[in-house]
């Protein structure tokens, strides 16, 4: 199954409401709401900048030419040093608790190996307890709780 899964970089006029949909119910399913997401024209201008300076970490994630994910992966300094940050793992509904999202952090870890850096982070909301399962079974840790526009918990993983 996991060879008929591809990687392609986000086009952002060509795949524009793919990525608001998909934006917006990985805020449905982190927070109970799509308003996070905030001005969509904006989050899409800033998917295009942040596209262009890493078109091999924000991607689409297609199951047989069908976009079925999305990945957002950019490098950031933290504390002084530079880390891989997800901004986000995404998967429809129907691809979730299947292992594909095993493929997804593959996916991640390889290119922040590829990027020469030992560690990466995200943020998860702290009620989305599927996801926090989730990325502690694959060996992230709980960092401390931040306080963004909601409650969130970074969490790490050294490489």
């Amino acid at each position: 199954m996991a060879r008929h899964f591809t990687f392609r970089p986000i086009d952002v006029f060509r795949d524009r409401q793919t990525i608001i949909d998909f934006r917006k119910d990985s805020y449905i399913v982190s927070f109970g709401t799509p308003e996070e997401l905030g001005d969509e024209d904006m989050y899409v201008a800033w998917m295009a900048m942040a596209a262009s300076m890493y078109p091999k970490g924000f991607v689409i994630m297609e199951y047989k030419g069908v976009p079925v994910g999305q990945i957002e992966l950019e490098m950031i300094v933290y504390e002084g040093r530079p880390i891989g940050y997800v901004d986000l793992f995404y998967l429809i509904p129907e691809f979730r608790g299947k292992g594909y999202g095993k493929i997804q952090i593959d996916y991640a870890e390889n290119y922040f190996k590829n990027k020469r850096l030992s560690e990466y982070h995200l943020r998860v909301s702290p009620t989305n307890k599927r996801a926090l399962r989730f990325y502690e079974k694959h060996g992230m840790k709980p960092m401390m709780t931040e306080y963004l526009t909601q409650k969130v918990i970074r969490m790490r993983k050294q490489l």
